[in-house]
This record gives C-alpha cells, sequence and structure tokens, in this order.
C-alpha cells in the first residue's frame, strides 16, 4: 500500500498556524488502506499533519523519519504486531503518545495495551469523530495542544472558520450550513479528487442513505455562489467525484 503523504509543503499552506507553532504529526498505522485514507482524511480535515504505514517495519520508518507527535496503531500488522511495536518504544524509552486502534476487542487485548503504554484503546468498527477528539485529548495530555487553524485558502477563496465566512475575489458570500460544510471539505482536500461516497460520508455525517442526487444538487448551489467569477475552482471528475484546484493550463 502507498504511503499517504501531505505536509505544509504540498498543501498550498491551506492551514495557517500561529508562528513557531508546527501541526501536531500524526502516523497512522493501519494495513486495510479504506482505514488508513478515512481515519488520515479526518485528521487532515481537522489540521493534523499526518503520514500511514501498512507494516510494521514501515512504521518504525516512518517513526524515525517523520517523529510523530502521536501514532494510531492497529495490533494485527503483516510482519510485526502493533504491541511488539509500542513495547520495543518504550524499552527504546521513546515517550511517543500510541492510540492502538484494532479490531482485538477481548478484554486482555485491551489490557495488555494499555498495560504495555498505549494510551488508549479504540475497537473496530469505530465512530471517526470520536476518534479525532480521543487523538485531539491524548495530544492536550502530551502538551501539544491542537492545530490552530485560522484560515483555509486556494487562489482567492477564502474561508476564515473563526468568523464562520468565506469570501471569494474579497466579496462575502453567503452560504447555508450543509454549503460551508461540503466547501470546507474541499478547501481541506485541494487538488484531491473527493469520491461521492467519500463527500456524502463526511458531510453528511457518515449516516445518509438517501438519494445520492443531494450531492450533486449542493454542488451545484456551490458552484453559482462560489465560481461566479473566473477561474472556475469547483471541478467534475467523471465517474469519480469532484475536486477544487484552479484550472489547468
Amino acid at each position: 500500500m502507498r504511503n499517504s503523504q501531505q505536509t505544509p509543503s504540498n498543501i498550498d499552506h491551506n492551514v495557517k498556524v500561529a508562528a513557531g507553532e508546527p501541526l501536531p504529526r500524526v502516523l497512522v498505522v493501519d494495513d486495510e488502506e479504506s482505514i488508513t485514507e478515512l481515519v488520515s482524511m479526518a485528521l487532515r480535515y481537522e489540521g493534523f499533519d499526518v503520514q500511514t504505514a501498512s507494516s510494521g517495519y514501515g512504521a518504525l520508518e516512518q517513526i524515525d523519519s517523520f517523529r510523530p507527535d502521536l501514532i494510531l496503531l492497529d495490533v494485527m500488522l503483516p510482519d510485526i504486531d502493533g504491541f511488539n511495536i509500542a513495547e520495543r518504544l518504550r524499552r527504546d524509552r521513546r515517550d511517543i503518545p500510541v492510540l492502538f486502534l484494532t479490531a482485538r476487542d477481548a478484554t486482555e487485548d485491551k489490557v495488555r495495551g494499555l498495560t504495555i503504554g498505549g494510551d488508549d484503546y479504540v475497537t473496530k468498527p469505530f465512530s471517526v469523530a470520536e476518534l479525532v477528539a480521543r487523538t485531539q485529548a491524548i495530544l492536550r495530555r502530551a502538551g501539544k495542544g491542537g492545530p490552530a487553524r485560522e484560515l483555509l485558502q486556494l487562489a482567492d477563496l477564502e474561508m476564515d472558520d473563526d468568523a464562520h465566512e468565506v469570501r471569494r475575489a474579497g466579496q462575502l458570500i453567503d452560504l447555508t450550513a450543509t454549503e460551508y460544510r461540503l466547501l470546507r471539505y474541499l478547501l481541506s482536500n485541494p487538488r484531491r479528487v473527493l469520491t461521492r461516497s467519500q463527500l456524502l460520508d463526511h458531510v453528511w455525517n457518515y449516516d445518509f442513505g438517501g438519494d445520492a442526487g443531494v450531492l450533486e444538487t449542493y454542488v451545484s448551489y456551490l458552484r453559482k455562489k462560489v465560481d461566479f467569477t473566473e477561474p472556475h475552482l469547483i471541478h467534475t471528475v467523471r465517474g469519480v467525484g469532484y475536486v477544487l484546484r484552479p484550472p489547468r493550463n
């Protein structure tokens, strides 16, 4: 599985932090690509610097190079299991918080994970919102705080989360709550093609079961409000989904 790497240097600096305060770094380790994609996208949406690994040895390499502030660690990996990785970290006196994310829900597994130094233990299936909240809580306890996002920006499109305002070319845009959530998710993943299911899952809180045409309807609403001027930023990728990016030359 490929590693998913999206750091502040290649996301157009769309997340701004206070001077001298780097984004908290989270390493997501799981051999299921669907899980690493879902979790890493949710964490990036909240302003974290995220990288992934699909094996134990890959995780150890990322720990040395990426130097994460927190590791979300699956137990059942194809080579070294997550418990052994956590034990190795403690043996080497590397004080990196670990949140176990695993399908192993037996009491003895939970006890082992927490007694070898795990900071939390979440079993699959899990709530993404709860996982993000637990991640933030662990980082606060570790003195890492959370991302201090002030502005999401692409070209002349700006979203101020604190003021809950969106401007294009300096003009204030009035959005409904759903339109705002949809645009925020697109702005948090610039130039990344997001599938229809990803957008429905995230914007409609992962439990949308109705007509998928609602997404096309809201994209149409956004286009009328956001792309009232050139260049148009919202693009359809036929058969896949949508992407927010400037036009290609």
